[in-house]
């Protein structure tokens, strides 16, 4: 079984070192682009439609991440190569996708396109990539900074520091895991529509939440958020709240 197979990595040397192991170690490769510019790969892969794509994570410009939300349904397999972050291999792992740690250790490429191997023979990359790329969108979401007017200027925060927004006389307060709550011009609705992602929950008209940062639902209508700050449910929202939880 010949396996159709391109390398993207911004090194060079990286390239030449992972190509030179899979000549000697996985003969069942057939190696038919190796890409240097990650904004090239879409284009070039599209063109050439591999099984199995290396792919480096840490990467100028394009992270080996942002290569792949190019595409709408990947069926490639994929295996990552990484030197160190830690947050990418959790990423990987929930969705049991192939990665190797640089260096690259032979016995470890060998496993590792031994499994990709079988996942091509059984056809279910789609699933797993599909897995992956819900994870990393909902990591970079709490991972971005939103802009928030204020009273002196303009704030720019980390949404995964949000625990939540409340609407007040027209404003929002916009409360933290550990800084005080800065109160924005905009109303509740501007950050409704902002925070408009799987991870917020609208749970009340004057409300928007965090999911992240729940502790308990209380069975009197309030849900916990860290900091021990209890807040509302809208009776007519809380079937919908619970049911989240229990799917």
């Amino acid at each position: 079984m010949s396996i159709k197979t391109v390398l993207i990595d911004d090194e060079p040397k990286a390239i030449a070192i992972l190509k030179n192991k899979i000549e000697r170690f996985c003969p069942d490769l057939e190696i038919v682009a190796t890409i240097e510019k990650p904004s090239m790969a879409f284009d070039i892969i599209n063109e050439l439609q591999p099984q199995l794509v290396f792919i480096d994570i840490a990467m100028p410009g394009m992270s080996g991440f942002d290569v792949l939300e190019q595409f709408k349904n990947p069926q490639f397999e994929i295996i990552f190569a990484t030197a160190f972050d830690q947050y990418a291999l959790d990423a990987i792992k929930q969705c049991a996708i192939g990665y190797l740690v640089k260096p690259v250790d032979n016995e470890d490429l060998v496993e590792a396109v031994i499994n990709a191997t079988t996942n091509i023979e059984k056809k279910n990359a789609f699933l797993k990539n599909k897995q992956l790329l819900e994870n990393i969108s909902q990591e970079n979401f709490q991972k971005k900074k939103i802009v928030i007017p204020s009273t002196d200027g303009l704030e720019f925060v980390e949404v995964k520091t949000i625990t939540h927004c409340e609407g007040v006389d027209g404003y929002t307060k916009i409360h933290f895991l550990d800084q005080k709550p800065i109160l924005s011009s905009h109303s509740i609705g501007h950050f409704k529509k902002l925070l408009t992602h799987p991870d917020f929950c609208h749970i009340h008209k004057s409300y928007v939440i965090n999911t992240m940062h729940i502790t308990k639902y209380l069975n009197d209508g309030y849900v916990v958020l860290e900091g021990n700050i209890a807040v509302p449910v809208a009776r007519a929202k809380r079937a919908e709240f619970l049911a989240r939880f229990r799917s």
